[in-house]
């Protein structure tokens, strides 16, 4: 293992509170499942639940009890685990074919792994535990996210409602020319591969919305015929546009001359408190050549996000930028997490309604699909360059 491991913010009483905190959260939503809500439908942007808990609970295991010192992997406690739960190699559309535990037998593999996770951190903690067991905490909190999206996909009724409501401006920040770091360094504490590693980047002087756009602000551009104007989107959008015959977000209809967005299993009014959800990377893209403007970079966000004013955290917010690896990168342990995804990808910052607060960070890279939709991702717009 890697000695040089940045040290922990947590100690391992901490680190074993939150895994347990967590895991609660995961409890909710498996509590909150309609009866044949386990495997649920087939969909690429779906996993079955109940192979998506295994996983978790397999990748716990796999980092912080089963990990080598060379860099070789341990047996299981569970038999055959890596051939059910090691999302790498077990190809996403058979995961609802496998024979999977059901969830009392998931139960007990989770009761058996945090057990010995305990005895692993308070017997043995060093910075090598630390950071796997972050890196595990962080995955898990990643996927109780992903159940979130599918609830809302699915039109379940949550566990509890997130808070949707901020107090969202119109007004815009103007910002002058200078330089912002990109990326963190090794003195940050835990991080992830794709932080790797901090260095600068000169930006031009632009203004940048002070909020996210919001519901009702965006039904301005579905009325004044955005998703018609072939000469806002790119082409990549316009040919997923009409592919998916697509004439407005996902989860809206108009109903009575009036627009309605469905939050889980409940519709409701637009409302100028809510940002907009659920939207992608092409949809933002048409809209800020509307207004005659531009997704901001990744380096005009993280900039103006220094000023007190600039309100972020309540979407995923879409950037210009795809998803790249920055200089120096190396992939870390669990080499799937960033490096197949470069380039394919379209780069978002910020965190949404459901995210949790330690992934709520200014450096914090999180990307999907650029026609992905299901996500609780908005946008907001910078001055064209």
């Amino acid at each position: 293992m890697n000695r040089a491991r940045p040290v922990s913010a947590y100690s391992a009483s901490q680190l074993i509170s939150r895994l347990v905190q967590t895991r609660g959260r995961l409890r909710a939503l498996m509590d909150a499942l309609p009866v044949d809500g386990w495997l649920g439908p087939r969909a690429g942007h779906l996993n079955p639940p109940l192979w998506e808990y295994g996983h978790i609970v397999w990748f716990q295991e796999r980092w912080c009890l089963r990990e080598q010192p060379d860099g070789s992997c341990g047996p299981s406690l569970l038999e055959g685990a890596d051939a059910l739960y090691d999302s790498s190699n077990v190809p996403h559309d058979t995961r609802w074919d496998l024979p999977l535990l059901q969830p009392a037998a998931v139960d007990d593999y989770a009761a058996k792994v945090a057990e010995a996770m305990a005895s692993r951190l308070h017997n043995g903690f060093d910075n090598d535990i630390a950071y796997f067991a972050e890196l595990c905490l962080y995955h898990e909190l990643m996927h109780i996210e992903a159940w979130w999206m599918a609830f809302q996909n699915l039109g379940y009724s949550p566990p509890e409602w997130p808070e949707m409501a901020q107090t969202l401006s119109v007004q815009r920040l103007a910002l002058a020319a200078g330089k912002v770091e990109l990326g963190s360094g090794p003195d940050a504490g835990f991080i992830f591969d794709n932080e790797k590693w901090r260095h600068a980047v000169a930006v031009e002087a632009f203004d940048i919305d002070v909020s996210p756009v919001s519901e009702k602000i965006f039904a301005d551009f579905i009325d004044a015929g955005g998703y018609r104007h072939s000469t806002l989107w790119s082409e990549a959008g316009w040919a997923w546009r009409m592919a998916n015959k697509v004439s407005h977000p996902l989860y809206w209809r108009h109903e009575r001359d009036v627009w309605q967005v469905r939050r889980f299993d409940r519709w409701q009014a637009l409302r100028e408190d809510v940002p907009l959800l659920h939207v992608n990377q092409y949809e933002a893209e048409a809209y800020a050549a509307w207004r005659e403007r531009r997704l901001p970079t990744a380096a005009q966000w993280q900039r103006a996000t220094v000023q007190e004013e600039f309100h972020w955290g309540c979407a995923w917010e879409w950037l210009r930028d795809s998803f790249i690896a920055y200089p120096g990168f190396t992939p870390d342990p669990y080499r799937d997490y960033s490096q197949p995804w470069f380039h394919t990808h379209g780069e978002l910052r910020g965190g949404g309604p459901v995210t949790d607060p330690s992934l709520k960070r200014p450096g914090f890279r999180n990307f999907y699909l650029p026609e992905r939709r299901d996500p609780f991702a908005g946008f907001r717009t910078v001055s064209p360059d």
